[in-house]
C-alpha cells in the first residue's frame, strides 16, 4: 500500500541499523492504523550530489544534505478533507523528526495517492480495507490467497482458543 522511496547522499543512511530504524518508524504509521506491516515497502535510494538538484542546483550546495521523499499511497486513499492531511502529515512529521530533522538534513517529501485496483502483491488484489480477510493478512503478516483463507482462518480460530 503505501511505497516510501528515499533519496538521500551516500553518506546518509548509510548503516543498516540508521534504516532500519527508519523503515520501522514508517512502518509503524500504517501498523497503528490497522494496515498488515507487510504492505509499507521502503526504499532507500542513495543519490550522488551531483544528480540532486534543488533550485537549479547541486543539493549539498544549499549547506545541508538534502533528503526527498517520494510516498505512494494506493489500498486507502484519503478524504479530501485539510484537516485530515493536517493531521497525517502531523504524525509523518513526528516520525520522521528523529531521523532527518533532528539530524540537520534537509528535505521534502510528498505522497500521491493512486487507484487501488491497479495495485496487486504477488498477484493477488488485497482485501478491502478493514475487511474480515484483511485481519487475517493482517494476523498473517503476508499475503493469504482465497483458495487457502478457510484453513488459515480455522488455524487461527484454533489458535485463539
Amino acid at each position: 500500500m503505501p511505497h516510501w522511496r528515499i533519496f538521500h547522499p551516500p553518506d546518509v543512511f548509510q548503516d543498516a541499523h540508521s534504516k532500519q530504524s527508519l523503515a520501522e518508524a514508517i512502518t509503524n504509521l500504517y501498523s497503528d492504523l490497522g494496515f498488515p506491516p507487510f504492505y509499507v515497502v521502503v526504499t532507500f535510494l542513495p543519490t550522488p550530489d551531483e544528480n540532486q538538484f534543488v533550485g537549479g542546483q547541486v543539493s549539498r550546495l544549499r549547506g545541508r544534505p538534502f533528503i526527498r521523499l517520494n510516498i505512494a499511497h494506493i489500498h486507502v486513499n484519503m478524504p479530501k478533507d485539510p484537516k485530515v492531511h493536517q493531521d497525517w502529515t502531523a504524525k509523518m512529521d513526528k516520525a520522521l523528526k528523529p531521523h532527518i530533522e533532528d539530524k540537520g538534513f534537509s528535505w521534502e517529501y510528498h505522497v500521491e495517492e493512486t487507484e487501488r485496483l491497479l495495485w496487486k502483491i504477488d498477484g493477488v488484489y488485497a482485501p478491502e480495507f478493514r475487511s474480515e480477510d484483511e485481519k487475517v493478512w493482517m494476523k498473517e503478516n503476508r499475503v493469504v490467497r482465497a483458495e487457502e483463507m478457510e484453513e488459515v482462518r480455522r488455524r487461527l480460530e484454533r489458535a485463539r482458543l
